[in-house]
């Protein structure tokens, strides 16, 4: 009998041992925000100063390109993760994949601080998947030289004669692929086969010019850029930026033929452990004063109407962050490519094995 009472006194401490492990879990992943992000794509004060506003933690999960991130999430466990900021061009593809689920505004009141023209995108028609939060642009960051950013074309790195030093191409397929369409003439969201293999030869073209460097990730791309050991990168807008208030003697274009706007959007994991920190996160970010810090920081544009009315003329008139009338009409979105998106995996595919 005594036995017996010690035996059933020794499981009870245990199992409130165990109760009380798992309860002090909860808490601890209930008081921390994990968010999945590009690198270098957030400003650290923001992140102390919401800890100090909400009593939320953020830990962040680092990407180098939106197919590193669609991997991650489907060979990792997405629940790990409560904020995805992706690619406008990737959202779909994570609906379908089921990585994403539908925001709930009513919890996010900053979400009328959102400009109307990102509202209603062909990414998210309904704007039930995201919210925007920062937008720019892809072009060609390079140093110095005869060429004025208003005549630069893609000549300048896919033709050898132009080209005056080592230079990289980006390392996101769909994003390289498009621009090589436009280069050629055609439609960036070209589906035509035909059309895709031109783009691809006008590729392997520029490989085989004794300056390529290979396939950088952007922030890769503008840091060599930088140290002088490249003449030429294809980047994003804002690592561009960075790189010219380092080194004023960079430049940086929107090719002639044209190029893309993106938005990288914050969505809700459809794992996520903690959707109220989530949402907390949302609408901080979207709130017009945290809105303008988190652009000026990392030197993109805001997608936020209240943050741009506060922010000052020279930011908001910067030609590298914010493009001008011409420079956005020879621009467009990228479309989620559907079916048609395994004929661009087999595109790249030939790209890098030959």
């Amino acid at each position: 009998m005594k036995k017996a009472f010690i035996l059933v006194a020794l499981f009870v401490a245990i199992a409130i041992t165990a109760c009380i492990q798992k309860q002090g879990e909860g808490l601890l992943s209930s008081k921390t925000v994990t968010v999945m992000i590009y690198s270098e794509y957030i400003d650290p004060a923001l992140l102390d100063d919401f800890k100090d506003k909400t009593g939320y933690k953020v830990e962040l999960e680092l990407y180098e390109a939106q197919e590193e991130m669609i991997a991650k999430l489907i060979t990792a466990d997405s629940g790990k993760y409560d904020v995805i900021i992706a690619s406008d061009v990737v959202i779909q593809q994570m609906v379908h994949l089921g990585l994403i689920a539908p925001i709930d505004t009513n919890k996010i009141p900053n979400h009328v601080n959102v400009a109307p023209q990102f509202l209603g995108q062909a990414y998210d028609p309904t704007n039930t998947y995201s919210l925007p939060y920062l937008w720019g642009t892809t072009g060609i960051l390079y140093r110095g030289g005869k060429f004025h950013p208003d005549s630069v074309s893609y000549s300048l790195l896919f033709d050898a004669k132009n080209t005056k030093g080592k230079f990289s191409l980006l390392n996101e397929s769909r994003s390289m692929l498009s621009m090589a369409l436009e280069a050629i003439g055609s439609d960036a969201n070209s589906t035509r086969q035909d059309e895709l293999n031109k783009a691809v030869s006008y590729i392997l073209q520029a490989k085989k010019d004794p300056h390529f460097a290979g396939f950088d990730g952007s922030d890769i791309g503008k840091d060599k850029v930088i140290s002088k050991e490249y003449w030429a990168a294809i980047v994003f807008s804002g690592e561009a930026m960075d790189a010219i208030d380092t080194d004023s003697t960079l430049h940086y274009a929107i090719p002639a033929e044209g190029s893309f706007m993106w938005v990288d959007a914050m969505t809700l994991s459809s794992k996520a452990k903690n959707p109220a920190g989530a949402y907390a996160f949302m609408d901080y970010i979207l709130d017009a004063k945290n809105g303008a810090q988190l652009a000026k920081a990392i030197n993109y544009a805001t997608p936020n109407k209240a943050s741009l009315e506060i922010m000052e003329d020279d930011f908001k008139n910067n030609r590298v962050i914010n493009p001008n009338k011409q420079e956005i009409e020879r621009m467009v979105f990228l479309n989620d490519m559907g079916e048609k998106e395994k004929n661009f995996d087999e595109a790249w595919m030939i790209v890098n094995t030959q």
